[in-house]
């Protein structure tokens, strides 16, 4: 070189940290696999072209879902398996003895609210007992923020595509609130509200509105500074455009309009509705190494993948990285929870962090920090979204079709924006930031792929 010698270096920094900058290349390398000899092993069996074909063809029936919000309707008439006492959780599966005390918190107060117990005690002791089926939102095509909690009596959004429908629950704004484990008479009186007045008057707008294009609703929120997890401004302000002409003219409309004026996260649930929905369509793939389902239940980590069917990967999960409300620290979070990383499953949420720049006010960080998360989840990608644009970025579609073998390889692990419950039942929201998912649960599932694809191809 004409400034004489230059330097290339891979790995730790120690032996290069007297050389100038000016004069080192230092690559972002590290060994595949966090240096597991038999991970590696198994990375190389899931290097044939027929891998990589099964992804495309995942990615294809992921991008093909075209989601429709349609109606509002109670749990018990619209999702199956909703039958007799049960109560769906966000996660993957989990017993209520292992429950950390926001998902206890949101179960009694679904049992209260539901009439199945008097007062707390009693609600505990039937929870406890096992007279209450406690199942995962996912394995009922549905999907809960934080605590996550589905009863047959509560209002769900229904997000289809055809003959295929994906649920959530009507978002009930911050403070305290049934996702974060509260239960007193002020949220069960709130999720009374949204069953007999907030849900009908939904309900209503669209039957004279016609269904909602939420692929649509969500590309252009993300022109509007949305991520589609943590900042959900613009789509709900869209959505509520979208029906304020004939809410202002229904009995209850007002009353609805103002609810949705005073919670900029309405919409959050919609989005993770329809998320669920395009990720459902490629969750059997044969082959497939692209990851169908990441969520959280405040003590697992929970991954699903195409290759893999319905089959769970788990490790403990850990608290976000983030800002703090004022009174509170990393002391006092819970460890992370909620079905919303279904955003980032499909390619919004921690992956388009470019097009909301301002979420880093929300989740610690800077303006360039958000575009570098977006273009370092490129690297673990099989795609970019055909819909769903970075404006910062050119214009390219954000990183969609997490890679198990790309996480692997690349040691990069997916970015999740998130809320900071209490650890305690009923306090609520203390923070905001981002966690990674557990590279354990990438282990567990390469493993798993590379055993099958013997087992297939042999």
């Amino acid at each position: 070189m004409f400034g004489g010698l230059r330097v290339v270096a891979a790995g730790a920094t120690l032996i290069t940290a007297s050389i100038p900058e000016a004069d080192l290349v230092q690559l972002d390398w590290r060994p595949p696999v966090w240096g597991d000899a038999e991970g590696a092993r198994q990375l190389a069996i899931l290097t044939e072209d027929s891998v990589d074909e099964a992804n495309q063809r995942a990615i294809a029936l992921i991008h093909s879902v075209r989601p429709q919000l349609s109606s509002v309707q109670l749990a018990a008439d619209v999702v199956p398996g909703m039958v007799g006492q049960i109560l769906l959780h966000s996660g993957p599966p989990i017993a209520w003895e292992r429950m950390c005390g926001p998902m206890q918190g949101a179960l009694i107060g679904a049992t209260l609210y539901e009439g199945w117990a008097a007062d707390e005690r009693s609600a505990r002791e039937l929870l406890g007992s096992g007279q209450i089926a406690l199942d995962p939102c996912h394995h009922h095509f549905a999907v809960g923020p934080m605590a996550g909690v589905v009863s047959p009596s509560m209002p769900v959004v229904v997000v289809v595509d055809g003959d295929r429908s994906a649920f959530a629950t009507l978002n009930e704004g911050l403070g305290k609130v049934l996702r974060f484990g509260a239960f007193d008479s002020e949220v069960l009186t709130r999720l009374h509200w949204l069953r007999e007045v907030m849900a009908p008057a939904i309900n209503d707008a669209l039957i004279a509105t016609g269904p909602i294009d939420i692929t649509t609703m969500i590309a252009q929120a993300l022109s509007m500074g949305d991520e589609g997890h943590n900042r959900n401004l613009a789509s709900t302000s869209l959505f509520a455009r979208r029906l304020a002409p004939v809410l202002a003219s229904l009995p209850n409309g007002v009353q609805a309009l103002q609810f949705l004026a005073d919670n900029d996260h309405f919409a959050l649930n919609i989005s993770m509705a329809a998320a669920k929905l395009s990720l459902d369509a490629g969750a059997d793939v044969s082959g497939s190494t692209v990851v169908t389902t990441m969520c959280r239940n405040g003590v697992d980590f929970g991954l699903r993948v195409a290759g893999t069917g319905d089959q769970w990967f788990t490790a403990p999960v850990g608290p976000a990285d983030g800002l703090f409300f004022p009174g509170y620290g990393p002391e006092h979070a819970n460890p992370d929870l909620g079905d919303s990383s279904i955003t980032e499953t499909l390619g919004l949420g921690g992956f388009a962090m470019a097009a909301a720049p301002a979420i880093t006010r929300f989740v610690g960080g800077t303006a360039a920090d958000a575009i570098a998360t977006s273009q370092a989840m490129r690297r673990i990608t099989v795609a970019e979204h055909p819909v769903f644009q970075l404006p910062t970025l050119g214009f390219i579609g954000t990183p969609s079709g997490i890679d198990v073998r790309k996480v692997a390889e690349t040691g990069v692990l997916p970015v999740i924006n998130t809320g900071i419950a209490h650890l305690e039942a009923g306090v609520g929201q203390i923070g905001a930031g981002t966690v990674t998912a557990p590279p354990e649960v990438f282990v567990q599932a390469l493993a798993a792929l590379a055993t099958k694809h013997v087992a297939v191809t042999s």
